[in-house]
Order: structure tokens, then C-alpha cells, then sequence
């Protein structure tokens, strides 16, 4: 299947030239106005969006991994299948979890431990075979890769 690019270099360089010219504008208006000119760009100056600063960025980043368990990448379809017992959006939280580990290999096994918590259940563990544990490592080192990609994308 041949995937057609479209070239939208003209669109990218107006867009850059808009935001070019409002940051001009900006900087205009902070040396005209002072510190005064912070109302004039932004709706609720005392408010807490320091505090919430950076959640749409996290809400951005789950509903692309929601997007992407919805899709019928091959990936997708397996950690749905092993995780059928949850809702996407649960799963894409704990997913975004496991990101947060510093090394690789942390990464990969986190993801693994939450591709075993749909054959724990409740306090009973059912015993993990050897070929289901490999089977889960390679669905957890696949994974990896589709949410780095995701990452980049957000």
C-alpha cells in the first residue's frame, strides 16, 4: 500500500509567519505596556494556571493512547484482548504510568507487570507460563515503541 504525503510546506511557512508576526505584536505591546500588557493576553492573570500548568499536555498525551487502543494496529488489538477488563482510558492512564520509569528495561517491565494485572485476580494469582511470560515481554517491548512514537507526536 503506497501512503500518499501531501506537501504542505506553504501552509507550514504561513503558519510560521502568523506566528512570527504575533510574537512581534507581544513583544510591541510588553514594551508599550509593561507588565500591564499580561492582561491583555491572557484571560485570568491570578488565577491557578501556574499550578495547572502542563495538564493539558497529559491529557493530550492519554487521549492519543486512547486513540491509538481504539485503532486496529496489532499492538492495540493485543493489549486490548489481554486487558479486556478495563476501560481504555484506565489503561492508557497506567500506561502513562509506566513512561515515567527512567531506563528501558524499567519501562518494558512495568509495562509487562501491566499486561499481568488481567491474569491476577483479586489476591489469587494464577501462575504465568514461560511462553505466556515471553509472549508478554515482547507485547510490553512492542508497546514501548508504539508509545514512544506517540510521545513524539504529542
Amino acid at each position: 500500500m503506497i501512503r500518499e504525503v501531501k506537501n504542505d510546506r506553504p501552509s507550514k511557512f504561513e503558519e510560521f509567519l502568523r506566528h512570527l508576526e504575533e510574537a512581534r505584536k507581544l513583544q510591541d505591546d510588553i514594551l508599550k505596556y509593561g507588565l500591564t500588557a499580561a492582561d491583555l493576553y491572557c484571560e485570568d492573570v491570578d488565577g491557578d494556571w501556574l499550578e495547572t500548568w502542563g495538564d493539558d499536555e497529559e491529557n493530550t498525551f492519554v487521549e492519543s493512547v486512547v486513540n491509538f487502543l481504539e485503532s486496529n494496529d496489532s499492538v492495540a488489538v493485543k493489549v486490548r484482548k489481554q486487558l479486556k477488563d478495563k476501560s481504555l482510558q484506565e489503561i492508557a492512564t497506567e500506561l502513562e504510568n509506566c513512561l515515567s520509569f527512567g531506563e528501558e528495561e524499567e519501562r518494558i517491565f512495568a509495562l509487562k507487570n501491566v499486561l499481568v494485572g488481567s491474569v491476577t485476580s483479586g489476591s489469587i494469582y494464577r501462575d504465568v507460563s514461560d511462553d505466556d511470560e515471553i509472549d508478554l515481554l515482547d507485547l510490553a517491548e512492542e508497546l514501548l515503541e508504539k508509545l514512544t512514537e506517540i510521545c513524539g507526536e504529542s
